[in-house]
């Protein structure tokens, strides 16, 4: 219990906040597309069909659609936003080894390459540190839940 305790401390830091907001509200959409199908998405079969395609098992691919479901809705809260970051940091990691290494760090801005590149996992992922290392911020169930709040 002391373990769970400790990962939520987190201090009244608006940075943090602001961090952890945004990064779940640009999460949160991408999740819903693999699970919901919204956005232009695919949905559960879709998205475990191109999972699938790029030689990811289904335990993993729906692993994936949960993470990213359940990290974006902890950082939207503040809940367990450690482990929201954990996780969404974990995915990025994947996205990266799996799909956009091979296409170089820039994104695709005038479509003349195969696929996106990593530059943007790099920033979700510098993001998910500062939430790792300082926790979910200020207005957060985390800080709340911990009475913390220096």
């Amino acid at each position: 219990m002391e373990f769970l305790k400790n990962s939520m401390k987190t201090r009244n830091d608006l940075g943090l906040f602001a961090l952890r907001i945004v990064l779940g509200l640009v999460m949160l959409p991408h999740a819903l597309q693999k699970s919901l199908g919204m956005f232009g998405g695919g949905g559960i079969e879709g998205s475990l069909g191109f999972f699938a395609s790029i030689g990811i098992p289904t335990f993993v691919g729906v692993l994936v659609i949960l993470v990213e479901n359940v990290g974006a809705l902890a950082l939207l809260t503040g809940f367990m936003g450690r482990l929201g970051a954990a996780g969404i940091a974990a995915v990025m990691v994947g996205a990266i080894a799996k799909v956009h290494i091979a296409n170089g760090f820039f994104m695709n801005w005038f479509g003349n390459q195969a696929g996106e590149g990593f530059e943007y996992h790099l920033l979700v992922l510098a993001m998910c540190a500062a939430i790792l290392i300082g926790g979910s911020g200020a207005f957060s169930l985390d800080g709340k839940m911990t009475a913390s709040g220096d």
